[in-house]
């Protein structure tokens, strides 16, 4: 078992200071800090997850990227995380040592960042900002359910964060369709996802990310595992590169009521079969204490 997450873990407000679109967080799976772009002000998502802890039923107070303010505050953010000014601030002045590190910028925010529609030239321009900044061991990060990476916009971004120590972090915690409508609640056929995934791996290593809770008293089925970890292998078998499983479950207030998180023994026997059946790396990340 690993360490138990802090506190601070369980805080990744989206807002920080006076800024609109850039946040900084201490993330449980980067292992450090992370800054958050922010790409959906409006929270608008081709997902309805019901773990997903953004409240889509009120109303937005931005409601469009303004990309100059956007660069202004991204660079404003990476000089007050790299100087470590940060831990000045008494939310971060707890954070021990070996955590005080800037890992990545990671694209994800309050909606799927992929349907921004010139991704491309956020991600160019994100990664000529990490240059001129010096910052090249920096990851770009991009969190996202997979569901665009078939459009040539999102194609032509992720080759951009290839060649710049980019990260794709692709969303798949289900193993059959029926449980991906009941988790996820969207239009978007699951096979559309597992075949972007697929292709996407051909290309470079991919990270998977899977949530797992429960669901109306209910812990995830072990049926709906075993048939998880054959899509894993199916992604792999079709020459699909996986770099890990990140296994955890929720830490922070789901929008949905009867969704809870799983119990640290729950969650080792998710991860144990996911490493079993696999063979693939899976770290586990518990639930807030």
């Amino acid at each position: 078992m690993t360490d138990r997450p802090l506190a601070l873990y369980s805080d990744h407000g989206r807002i920080y200071r006076e800024n609109k679109f850039v946040y900084p967080v201490l993330s449980r799976r980067s292992g450090g800090i992370s800054i958050g772009v922010n790409l959906n002000p409006d929270k608008v998502c081709n997902f309805d997850c019901i773990y997903c802890q953004v409240d889509r039923r009120s109303e937005a107070e931005t409601r469009f990227v303004e990309t100059a303010r956007l660069w202004d505050e991204l660079d404003q953010m990476l000089e007050f995380v790299s100087s470590g000014r940060i831990f000045d601030d008494p939310k971060f002045a707890h954070v021990p040592p070996p955590l005080r590190r800037l890992n990545d910028i990671a694209f994800s925010g309050d909606g799927e960042p992929t349907t921004y529609r010139n991704f491309d030239e956020i991600m160019a321009s994100a990664a000529e900002l990490k240059r001129r900044c010096g910052l090249d061991d920096v990851k770009l990060v991009l969190i996202t359910n997979a569901t665009m990476f078939h459009r040539p916009a999102v194609a032509r971004g992720l080759e951009i964060l290839d060649a710049n120590n980019g990260e794709i972090w692709a969303k798949l915690e289900t193993g059959s369709e029926a449980y991906y409508q009941l988790v996820e609640r969207t239009k978007i056929p699951f096979r559309q996802v597992l075949d972007n995934i697929a292709a996407a791996a051909c290309k470079r290593p991919l990270v998977i990310q899977s949530l797992f809770m429960r669901i109306r008293g209910e812990a995830t089925p072990a049926s709906e595992i075993a048939a998880f970890c054959d899509r894993l292998n199916e992604i792999v078998a079709a020459g699909g590169q996986l770099k890990s499983v990140q296994v955890y479950t929720v830490a922070r207030q789901p929008a949905e009521s009867f969704v809870e998180p799983l119990t640290d023994a729950e969650l080792d026997a998710i991860t144990q079969t996911v490493r079993d059946r696999t063979s693939l790396p899976a770290p586990v990340f518990y639930g807030a204490p």
